[in-house]
Protein backbone atom coordinates (compact mmCIF):
# COMPACT_ATOMS: atom_id res chain seq x y z
CA UNK A 1 0.00 0.00 0.00
CA UNK A 2 1.46 3.27 -1.34
CA UNK A 3 -0.27 5.15 1.53
CA UNK A 4 0.96 2.80 4.48
CA UNK A 5 3.78 4.10 6.22
CA UNK A 6 5.64 1.24 7.69
CA UNK A 7 4.80 -0.42 3.63
CA UNK A 8 7.07 2.54 2.69
CA UNK A 9 9.77 1.94 5.17
CA UNK A 10 9.59 -1.94 3.88
CA UNK A 11 10.03 -0.37 1.06
CA UNK A 12 13.04 1.30 1.58
CA UNK A 13 11.46 4.50 0.55
CA UNK A 14 11.37 5.80 4.08
CA UNK A 15 14.20 5.77 6.41
CA UNK A 16 14.56 3.75 9.32
CA UNK A 17 17.08 2.35 12.14
CA UNK A 18 16.46 -1.07 10.98
CA UNK A 19 17.71 -3.75 13.32
CA UNK A 20 16.71 -7.01 11.70
CA UNK A 21 15.62 -7.87 8.35
CA UNK A 22 14.42 -11.08 6.89
CA UNK A 23 12.46 -12.47 4.23
CA UNK A 24 8.87 -11.93 6.04
CA UNK A 25 9.50 -9.19 8.37
CA UNK A 26 11.48 -6.29 9.54
CA UNK A 27 12.64 -4.66 12.58
CA UNK A 28 13.40 -0.81 13.58
CA UNK A 29 13.81 1.70 16.35
CA UNK A 30 10.21 3.39 17.12
CA UNK A 31 10.85 7.34 16.40
CA UNK A 32 9.14 8.00 19.65
CA UNK A 33 10.04 5.76 22.22
CA UNK A 34 8.40 5.00 25.11
CA UNK A 35 10.85 3.42 26.69
CA UNK A 36 14.83 3.14 26.60
CA UNK A 37 14.28 0.33 23.57
CA UNK A 38 11.10 0.57 21.88
CA UNK A 39 11.48 -1.74 18.69
CA UNK A 40 8.65 -2.54 16.20
CA UNK A 41 8.46 -5.86 14.49
CA UNK A 42 6.31 -5.67 11.08
CA UNK A 43 5.58 -8.04 8.17
CA UNK A 44 6.53 -7.08 5.10
CA UNK A 45 3.08 -7.80 3.71
CA UNK A 46 0.51 -5.04 4.28
CA UNK A 47 -1.80 -6.65 7.22
CA UNK A 48 -3.91 -3.85 8.78
CA UNK A 49 -4.04 -5.31 12.57
CA UNK A 50 -4.80 -8.81 14.33
CA UNK A 51 -8.43 -7.91 13.56
CA UNK A 52 -9.45 -10.05 10.63
CA UNK A 53 -6.55 -12.15 10.20
CA UNK A 54 -6.89 -16.13 9.37
CA UNK A 55 -5.69 -18.98 10.57
CA UNK A 56 -2.72 -18.96 7.75
CA UNK A 57 -1.37 -16.27 9.32
CA UNK A 58 -0.62 -17.85 12.70
CA UNK A 59 3.05 -18.82 11.82
CA UNK A 60 4.04 -15.62 10.24
CA UNK A 61 2.09 -13.88 14.00
CA UNK A 62 4.34 -16.42 15.79
CA UNK A 63 7.45 -15.79 13.59
CA UNK A 64 6.88 -12.29 15.06
CA UNK A 65 6.81 -12.51 18.21
CA UNK A 66 9.93 -14.79 17.72
CA UNK A 67 11.88 -11.97 16.30
CA UNK A 68 10.73 -9.69 18.89
CA UNK A 69 12.27 -12.30 21.67
CA UNK A 70 15.69 -13.00 19.64
CA UNK A 71 15.88 -9.02 19.30
CA UNK A 72 15.62 -8.42 23.15
CA UNK A 73 18.21 -10.94 23.89
CA UNK A 74 20.41 -9.73 21.44
CA UNK A 75 19.57 -5.88 23.16
CA UNK A 76 20.51 -7.55 26.22
CA UNK A 77 17.19 -7.18 28.35
CA UNK A 78 16.40 -9.39 30.78
CA UNK A 79 12.69 -8.29 30.73
CA UNK A 80 10.44 -6.77 28.29
CA UNK A 81 6.74 -6.57 27.23
CA UNK A 82 5.01 -7.23 23.29
CA UNK A 83 2.46 -5.11 22.60
CA UNK A 84 0.30 -5.45 19.70
CA UNK A 85 -2.48 -2.67 19.48
CA UNK A 86 -5.46 -3.65 17.43
CA UNK A 87 -8.11 -0.89 16.41
CA UNK A 88 -8.09 3.02 17.47
CA UNK A 89 -9.77 2.48 20.66
CA UNK A 90 -6.42 0.33 21.59
CA UNK A 91 -4.11 3.02 20.68
CA UNK A 92 -3.35 1.83 17.19
CA UNK A 93 -1.90 4.84 14.93
CA UNK A 94 -0.51 3.21 11.93
CA UNK A 95 -2.43 0.51 10.46
CA UNK A 96 -0.08 -2.26 9.76
CA UNK A 97 0.50 -4.76 12.22
CA UNK A 98 3.06 -4.47 14.42
CA UNK A 99 4.82 -5.56 17.51
CA UNK A 100 5.97 -3.04 19.84
CA UNK A 101 9.02 -4.56 21.76
CA UNK A 102 9.43 -2.60 24.81
CA UNK A 103 11.85 -2.85 27.71
CA UNK A 104 14.85 -1.24 29.50
CA UNK A 105 12.63 0.29 32.70
CA UNK A 106 10.42 -1.57 34.53
CA UNK A 107 6.54 -1.74 33.70
CA UNK A 108 3.70 -1.15 35.67
CA UNK A 109 0.12 -2.77 35.38
CA UNK A 110 -2.37 -2.72 34.26
CA UNK A 111 -1.14 -0.48 31.16
CA UNK A 112 -2.83 2.11 29.78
Amino acid sequence: MNDCLFCRIVAGTIPATLVHEDEESVAFEDISPQAPTHTLVIPRRHMESLKGIESDDAALIGRLMVTASQIAQKKGLESFRTVVNTGAGAGQTVFHLHVHLLGGRAMGWPPG
